[in-house]
């Protein structure tokens, strides 16, 4: 009697981990969808990460990027902004990017893409800005473009170039602007900055902008 009771105690043990998993368990052990969100992380890690924006910036020429749509995976690309301001979409074709917001450019897509796709969904990644840039010239160490990825101010593009060279007239760089058709010509003495003086001078430069060092 005894050895019979020792059996059915084994088999008992050895029986619940041979029985299938409950429904529900089964149910519950399965990975919930991914989020919207989560893959269109998913499919902007796979190329460069998004920057952070300067406040008020706009597409411009030559920026870089990243359409991703959330179900019509093959419709999204990493796009260069072409020098007529456009990009080109898979299926959407052409699209006027420059002067527009990344929320207005991604409200055109999706009205552009509504047009073959029920229900199209998209963001606009900004992956690397490069419309955003300004001109030193003259007697710097390294004169040319430097692109603005940020607020920048004077004193950080003349130091982004390297300074100035040994004869340079560090009292008398001018900045020149275009603002609405008209050249502007503002004065910047470096010598007066440094020591706090005038330092209204040491203004935030803009797209377009050039340093002129003599």
């Amino acid at each position: 009697m005894k050895r019979v009771l020792r059996c059915a105690v084994v088999c008992l043990v050895v029986l619940p981990g041979t029985l299938p998993a409950p429904a529900f368990a089964r149910q519950a052990e399965q990975p919930p969808p991914p989020s919207r969100q989560a893959a269109l992380n998913g499919a902007a890690g796979s190329a460069r990460p998004a920057i952070p924006l300067p406040p008020g910036y706009v597409i411009g020429v030559q920026d870089i990027l990243s359409i991703v749509f959330f179900r019509e995976k093959e419709m999204s690309a990493e796009v260069v902004v072409r020098p007529d301001g456009k990009i080109s979409l898979p299926l959407v074709n052409d699209l006027q990017a420059a002067g527009l917001t990344p929320e207005e450019l991604n409200l055109k897509v999706e009205e552009a893409a509504a047009r073959y796709v029920r229900g199209a969904e998209a963001t606009v990644i900004v992956k690397e800005i490069r419309s955003r840039k300004v001109f030193v010239v003259g007697e710097v160490v390294r004169p040319g473009t430097v692109h603005l990825s940020g607020d920048m101010n004077v004193l950080q593009v003349i130091a982004e170039v390297g300074g100035f060279l040994e004869h340079a007239r560090k009292g008398d760089v001018v900045i020149v602007r275009t603002d609405n058709g008209h050249e502007q010509r503002l004065k910047f003495n470096y010598n007066d900055v440094v020591k706090g003086k005038n330092t209204e001078q040491n203004i935030l430069l803009r797209p377009g902008d050039t340093i002129v060092v003599r």
